[in-house]
C-alpha cells in the first residue's frame, strides 16, 4: 500500500475515546489528509457555485435541462458499469445510523442492502463518527455485537450471510471540526469516506464485495465529477483496481433532477444508479424556489408521491437509470410498526401501496427504515421481479418529462392547516432536541425521522410565514405549547437551545440553507482540553 503523505498533517482536536486508536491511525489520517489536500479547494469552489446558482434562480433564471450537455443526453451509446458483486439484486434496502444495536438489527433484517448512514440519520458527535467507523469494521469482520444496560444481547444471526454494506458519508456542505488540516476544519464527506475506505475497502474486496457508497445532496454534475475524482485517487493510493468503487446518487435536490443523466455520466465507471429521496427533494424545492408564491406547498402530508411534479421526478429517474443500465431505487418507507394490531396493519398497508406504486413504475428496489417493513417490501418486489434481479429492461420509453412537468407545483395548492403547522413545529423541535443530544434517527408519531424530516418541517414554517399564509403570533403560540410538551416528554432537553435553533432556522428573514451546521458548531463540537 502506497500513500503520498500530505505536506501538512491532519490533527485530531478531540479527546481520545474507547478504541479510537484503531480508526485514527497515522496512516489512516495521512490517507484522509491526502484527499483533503487534493480536493479541499475544489470543494470550496463548488460550494461557492451553489450560492451563485441560488442567486441566479432567485433573480429569475429558469431551471431547465442544460443545453451544454445535450450531446450527453442524446448519445445512446454510453452506459454505466455493470452491477458489482453484492449489488445485482437490491429489491429491499434498509437504512439507519452505523450505531451498534441498529446495525445488528439491520444486518439481521433480511434486506439485501444495508445503508450505513453518517448523514441524515447520524448526529455527528465525535464518538458517533468514530464509533460508526468501528461498527462498520466490526461488521465486516463478523464480530459485531451489543449488550444493553439491562443485559439484552444483540448478535449477528448468520455472520456468513450479511446484506451488502453501502456507506452514506456526510454531504459536501458539512465539515468535521474535530479534525484540522491547514488551520481549518476538514470536509466531513472526505472523513467519512476516507476512514471507511482506508480500513474496509480491501476487507470488502477480499469478502467478495467492494467499497460501495450512497452520495447525498449533490446539486449538479460537477459535484458528481468531484466524487469520481476522489474515487480515482483513493483507488490509486491504496492500489485498488480502478472501477472497484460503486456509488448510488440520491437525487434529492431540485437542481440535480435536471442533471440525472449527466450525474450518471460523470460517475459511469463507478455508478450503481440513482435513488429518489422524498423529503430532501421537497426541502430543496422550497430552499430553491420558496421565495415564489407559485411554489407554495401545502401540509407535507398532502404532498404525496402521486402529485404531478413528484410523479414526473420519479418517472424520469426510472427512465434515466434504465436507459443507461443503472438501478433505480425507490424512496423511504419510514413507518415504525406499532404494537397495536390495527395501527400496525394500517401502517403496513400504507407501505404496501407505496411499494406497489414503485415496483409498477419500474423501480428495481426500495428503502425501508425499520426491520419490520422488510417483509412487505420484499413481497411486493418479489411479485414483480420474481426470479430476476431487477427490471432494467423496462426502459420506460413512454416517459416524456419536461422542465415544466418537474416544476408543476401549483396544481397541488391549498393553505396549510392548523394541524400541519403544529406537526411541523412539534417534529422539528423534538428532532432538534434529540439531534443535539447525539441521536440522529428518532421515532416520532409512528415514523422513523431523520434530519431530512426536520429540514422539510422547518422550511415549510419559514415559507408559510414568508408568504403570510400563517400568522407569526400563531406560530409563536404553538411554539410555546410544543416546547412545554417537549419539556414534559424529555426532561433532558435543553429548551432554550432548542427554541434558539428553531428561531434561527425557521423564523428568520433569510432562510439558512441547513440547520445542521448551526447545531453542530454550537452543540456537538467538543475539542480536547489543551495540555498545560
Amino acid at each position: 500500500m502506497s500513500i503520498t503523505a500530505p505536506t501538512r498533517r491532519l490533527r485530531v482536536l478531540a479527546a481520545p475515546g474507547d478504541r479510537h486508536d484503531e480508526i485514527l491511525t497515522p496512516a489512516a489520517l495521512d490517507f484522509v489528509g491526502s484527499l483533503v489536500a487534493a480536493f479541499g479547494a475544489r470543494r470550496r469552489e463548488l460550494l461557492k457555485e451553489r450560492r451563485r446558482q441560488a442567486l441566479r434562480v432567485a433573480a429569475g433564471t429558469p431551471l431547465d435541462f442544460p443545453i451544454v450537455t445535450s450531446a450527453v443526453r442524446a448519445d445512446p451509446a454510453w452506459r454505466v458499469a455493470p452491477a458489482a458483486p453484492g449489488l445485482t439484486d437490491r429489491r429491499v434496502e434498509i437504512t439507519g445510523p452505523p450505531e451498534r444495536r441498529t446495525a445488528v438489527d439491520a444486518l439481521n433484517s433480511g434486506a439485501r442492502v444495508w445503508m450505513a448512514d453518517f448523514e441524515d440519520a447520524t448526529a455527528p458527535t465525535w464518538d458517533n463518527v468514530v464509533g460508526g467507523q468501528l461498527t462498520l469494521l466490526d461488521a465486516i469482520e463478523r464480530r459485531l455485537d451489543f449488550t444493553t444496560a439491562d443485559g439484552e444481547e444483540y448478535r449477528l444471526a448468520d455472520p456468513a450471510r450479511l446484506p451488502t454494506i453501502v456507506v452514506r458519508p456526510r454531504g459536501w456542505h458539512l465539515t468535521e471540526d474535530h479534525l484540522e488540516f491547514g488551520g481549518g476544519p476538514v470536509p466531513a464527506a472526505l472523513v467519512d469516506f476516507g476512514l471507511y475506505f482506508f480500513h474496509c475497502a480491501r476487507r470488502q474486496i477480499d469478502a467478495g464485495r467492494g467499497p460501495y457508497f450512497y452520495l447525498p445532496k449533490l446539486e449538479n454534475r460537477y459535484e458528481a465529477r468531484l466524487w469520481n475524482d476522489v474515487f480515482l485517487l483513493a483507488q490509486e493510493l491504496l492500489d485498488i483496481p480502478r472501477g472497484t468503487v460503486r456509488a448510488t446518487v440520491l437525487i434529492e435536490t431540485i437542481t440535480a433532477a435536471f442533471e440525472m443523466e449527466e450525474i450518471l455520466y460523470e460517475l459511469r465507471e463507478h455508478s450503481s444508479g440513482l435513488n429518489a429521496g422524498r423529503w430532501d427533494y421537497l426541502f430543496s424545492l422550497i430552499k430553491t424556489l420558496g421565495h415564489r408564491t407559485d411554489f407554495l406547498l401545502p401540509d407535507r402530508a398532502r404532498v404525496t408521491m402521486t402529485a404531478p411534479f413528484m410523479r414526473a421526478y420519479t418517472e424520469l429517474l426510472v427512465r434515466t437509470c434504465h436507459k443507461r443500465g443503472a438501478h433505480a431505487i425507490g424512496g423511504m418507507a419510514a413507518q415504525v410498526p406499532s404494537g397495536d394490531p390495527a395501527a400496525r396493519e394500517a401502517a403496513l398497508a400504507m407501505v404496501r401501496l407505496d411499494k406497489e406504486r414503485e415496483a409498477e413504475d419500474g423501480f428495481d428496489g426500495s428503502w425501508v427504515a425499520h426491520p419490520g417493513l422488510v417483509p412487505v417490501c420484499r413481497e411486493v418486489f418479489d411479485g414483480v421481479l420474481r426470479d430476476r434481479p431487477d427490471q432494467i429492461d423496462r426502459t420506460r420509453d413512454d416517459v416524456k418529462v419536461t422542465a415544466a412537468d418537474l416544476l408543476s407545483v401549483r396544481r397541488i395548492g391549498g393553505p396549510p392547516t392548523p394541524e400541519g403547522v403544529r406537526v411541523n413545529i412539534a417534529v422539528a423541535l423534538r428532532y432538534y432536541a434529540a439531534w443535539m443530544n447525539g441521536r440522529g434517527a428518532v421515532a416520532l408519531y409512528g415514523l422513523m425521522e431523520d434530519a431530512a424530516t426536520a429540514e422539510i418541517a422547518r422550511v415549510q414554517i419559514w415559507q408559510w410565514l414568508r408568504h403570510r399564509v400563517i400568522d407569526r403570533m400563531t406560530v409563536l403560540d404553538v411554539l410555546d405549547e410544543e416546547l412545554a410538551a417537549l419539556g414534559a416528554e424529555f426532561p433532558w432537553a435543553g429548551l432554550d437551545a432548542v427554541r434558539g435553533l428553531f428561531e434561527r432556522t425557521a423564523l428568520s428573514g433569510e432562510l439558512p440553507l441547513f440547520f445542521t451546521p448551526d447545531a453542530y458548531a454550537g452543540h456537538l463540537v467538543r475539542h480536547a482540553e489543551p495540555r498545560s
